[in-house]
């Protein structure tokens, strides 16, 4: 790539972005620094990066130390793992925080430019992208308060003074949206022996970082452009709704928030054409979806926080009503957006992007009933006082079914959810932790201490492999099916995420996704959420379902209980 000339084009658009959040107080000198790094990294970087998306992209969601060996690491313990058991199902590997951390399971960062010494090195992360396409997160709320340049700013180091934000614990913070029941001040004693009260959304461990300081854009800037250079295809923007602060107001999903992820959007747009910007931010639908700007400059992608408690609450209710009425209004800006798709991640399942989609009383419901069958709950602090469950605490498979389900009907209604998920529109993701048929690991959170210790469980390699191998197992059976059924879908331009979706409930149990392209190809996805046999009314002339393998005609079909057919014309 040639230089970018100071008055293009793009950097105009950059320049408004700044002046929209900074006005006069971004000098001079700031852009001079802007530019010259941005151009630094264009020099760096010959990656070409895919242009788009199709049916082949699926994304693996894992730590970086997911796995433990005897003679190496753990990231060149997962490249070795990764190449003989996921590389042929999965596009894209997203590696959760690999970076040194204090807390959080990564999300505390220490330092943005190295990886955790005792989990590898960069030519590891390097080895790795020869394998697969690489997601990063950009940690950008918030960093470590064992982090250097927080230190530096607790030892007074001038260039390190405004950071952080500090707030007299007097003013009326009240109307600040809160996500965790932990005061949102935590005071800090500094060299000089002051005390600051700062702004810290997550933890007293997790300082928010002080946007409205140009020097902390600049520094956090270089950090998204470490991270193309290392090789990004994807980049998370972690948290990114509370980005910005003002008092007096929610403190999220403020404007400025909104022109800083769009700043990110046109630098990497600039130094690394192809680069997808997903936000994320597990908040009620209508929120999430505002991260998209216009459709042409803010995310590329948004994940969709509502599908995962909406399969959850169609199979544990066996009704597809409330699933099929959210998924009807789903609407994208433009062809340049699509959904991150996912059921279950490093976290919980977030209950709040149900908020407005069901009754309170109904969500509290699935709660109650979830907890009977051994899942654990985070709770929120709310404005009046009172608190509400934010997160589901479990791993996917155990929430789909009780506890005393055969391991068949836990692999059927397992299965299922992941085909709902693999026939949606837009960009799958899954989870290590269900690629593996994993249950709730409750030694976890006895010896960590926290509740979402038990979707995080660390595996010895030896073990896991053995397991993958041994026939008897559910994690075998999991592995090979889930593996089977993204296959299909990887083959499959029906699947691709901009083809035509359409979505019904043909009776409550019953529900039928028809994905369809331009050129006519088309997929009939059906879905049996029920423990009963369903037999339903539909005129297929000539079909083949992809699953079963088997030939399909007539204008009645029978769904045994939790079956998926994907039926090709």
């Amino acid at each position: 790539m040639g230089p970018l000339p100071r008055k293009s084009k793009v950097n105009q658009k950059i320049e408004n972005y700044l002046s929209d959040v900074y006005g006069e107080s971004f000098t001079a000198l700031h852009y001079e620094v802007l530019f010259s790094r941005m151009e630094k990294s264009r020099h760096l970087i010959n990656k070409s990066r895919k242009s788009h998306w199709d049916e082949g992209d699926v994304v693996l969601i894992t730590y970086a130390d997911q796995f433990h060996g005897r003679e190496q690491k753990p990231l060149p313990t997962f490249n070795q793992f990764y190449r003989q058991w996921l590389k042929t199902t999965f596009s894209h590997v997203h590696l959760l925080p690999f970076y040194p951390w204090s807390s959080d399971d990564g999300f505390s960062v220490m330092d943005y430019h190295q990886v955790a010494e005792d989990t590898g090195e960069w030519k590891d992360i390097d080895k790795l992208s020869q394998s697969s396409r690489l997601m990063f997160d950009f940690v950008c709320n918030h960093m470590s308060a064992k982090s250097e340049w927080f230190k530096h700013y607790l030892n007074q180091v001038p260039e390190f003074d405004n950071f952080f934000i500090a707030m007299d614990p007097e003013v009326d913070l009240s109307a600040v949206t809160r996500p965790r029941a932990l005061p949102l001040l935590t005071p800090f004693t500094l060299k000089d022996n002051t005390v600051r009260h700062l702004w810290t959304t997550f933890s007293d461990d997790q300082i928010d970082l002080n946007y409205a300081n140009p020097a902390v854009l600049l520094a956090m800037v270089d950090v998204l452009l470490t991270y193309l250079e290392k090789g990004a295809d994807y980049v998370r923007l972690d948290a990114v709704g509370f980005m910005w602060k003002e008092p007096g107001t929610s403190s999220i999903h403020l404007n400025k928030t909104h022109q800083l992820i769009k700043l990110f959007r046109a630098i990497a747009d600039a130094v690394a054409p192809g680069t997808v910007i997903i936000t994320e931010t597990n908040v009620p639908h209508k929120d999430n979806i505002s991260y998209f700007g216009n459709g042409h400059d803010e995310a590329q992608m948004v994940y969709q926080f509502s599908l995962p408690p909406l399969v959850l609450h169609a199979v544990q209710r066996q009704d597809v009503t409330a699933l099929c009425a959210w998924a009807q209004s789903l609407q994208l800006p433009s062809e340049e957006t699509t959904w991150f798709n996912f059921l279950a991640s490093h976290d919980g399942i977030g209950l709040n992007p149900l908020r407005g989609l069901l009754p309170e009383e109904e969500i509290l419901k699935l709660v109650a009933d979830l907890q009977q069958e051994g899942a654990l709950v985070n709770w929120k602090n709310n404005p009046d006082g009172s608190r509400s469950p934010y997160e589901i605490n479990v791993t996917y498979m155990d929430a789909l079914s009780p506890q005393n389900a055969s391991d068949p009907e836990r692999l059927a209604r397992f299965i299922l959810a992941h085909a709902i998920l693999l026939s949606f529109p837009g960009v799958p993701a899954i989870y290590i932790q269900s690629v593996l048929g994993s249950r709730n690991d409750y030694a976890g959170v006895e010896k960590l201490g926290y509740n979402r210790a038990i979707n995080r469980q660390k595996y010895q390699l030896n073990n896991i492999e053995a397991d993958l191998k041994d026939v008897n197992t559910l994690r075998h059976h999991v592995y090979h099916k889930l593996s089977r059924l993204i296959a299909i879908r990887r083959k499959n331009k029906a699947f691709h995420p901009d083809s035509h979706f359409d979505i019904c409930s043909v009776t409550p149990a019953v529900m039928q996704i028809n994905r369809e392209t331009e050129t006519g190809e088309s997929i009939i996805a059906l879905f049996n959420i029920s423990d009963k046999n369903q037999t339903i009314s539909i005129d297929i002339k000539n079909g083949f379902d992809l699953i079963s393998e088997v030939n399909v005609a007539g204008e009645e079909l029978t769904l045994y209980p939790w079956q998926v057919m994907w039926i090709k014309k």
